[in-house]
């Protein structure tokens, strides 16, 4: 029902009345699409139990199409949600259809697998929204890292898969890993990372040893040995240390998690040759 305002005047009785005819036109065509598609499962079920095979199945997909079409039951536009980096051209040429192709004619399932070999695109789904759109559903890859392995560099996503023809250079910012098995552990190490902001703004590079352990590169050359276990806790322990005393501003070459009961630092070699002999740069005394 529609108010109508002050001095509004009442719908004239023709207009109405197309209204009204586009309403049961409406309605006529929802019943007739319930019968279609009724008919359709009907038929799918009974030519998977009878075993008469797929042509017998294409023929009846063919006379659905064709009466899909005298219902007026045709594309016009397809709704992609969840795009980001994936070409847009790309995903209309793998939907497949154009505008006036028969709604329920289109294999979805063949429409699905096209759109997951598309570069960026991680998995994907395909509906109809009946009478006349294609529905497109995208889950991209998300760059999670820069995995370097065999004397190259790939962009690897949220569960450590390659993105296929993805251009490293254009995420300079990502986590650098090494190591075979480094992508399938990259996401929990990065959480670990992240528990500890401060330090995690300094981690350049990670290398994965024996696929059991991490060790971290950080921006002013110093390395952390990270143990197997409990790694989260030797890596609070370590944000604790730096800020009270400031241990990676030392003059380090790298920092021992791995004993669960002691911090080890291993020194530059000049610095560690002072250390153990003292004398050697003490200045000689005129009276020696």
């Amino acid at each position: 029902m529609r108010l109508l305002k002050r001095g509004d005047k009442a719908e004239p009785v023709a207009v109405r009345a197309r209204r009204v005819r586009r309403l049961h036109k409406r309605i006529a065509q929802a019943v007739c699409v319930a019968v279609v598609l009724g008919a359709a499962g009907g038929s799918a079920w009974y030519l998977r139990m009878s075993g008469k095979g797929p042509a017998a199945l294409a023929e009846i997909e063919a006379r659905i199409a064709t009466a899909g079409v005298e219902l007026n039951l045709t594309v016009q536009s397809v709704e992609v949600e969840g795009r980001d980096r994936a070409d847009r051209q790309a995903i209309l040429n793998a939907v497949g259809v154009a505008r006036g192709t028969p709604i329920l004619g289109i294999d979805l399932d063949g429409a699905q697998a096209r759109l997951e070999t598309v570069p960026w695109i991680h998995t994907a789904a395909v509906e109809r929204l009946l009478p006349d759109t294609i529905y497109v559903r995208l889950v991209e890859h998300r760059p999670l890292a820069v995995w370097q392995h065999r004397g190259k560099f790939d962009l690897i996503d949220q569960d450590g898969a390659i993105i296929p023809n993805a251009r490293v250079e254009e995420f300079p910012a990502l986590l650098q890993v090494v190591g075979d098995e480094a992508p399938r552990a990259t996401a929990d190490l990065l959480a670990l990372i992240a528990s500890e902001p401060d330090l995690a703004s300094h981690v350049s590079a990670a290398v994965r040893v024996g696929g059991r352990r991490w060790n971290l590169a950080l921006d002013n050359g110093v390395e952390v040995d990270l143990p197997e276990t409990a790694a989260d806790a030797a890596w609070h322990r370590l944000a604790t240390l730096d800020r009270t005393d400031r241990v990676l501003e030392r003059d380090i070459k790298a920092v021992d998690l791995r004993l669960p009961d002691r911090l080890v630092l291993r020194l530059p070699p000049d610095t560690a040759k002072t250390i153990i002999n003292p004398k050697k740069n003490r200045p000689t005394s005129p009276n020696t």
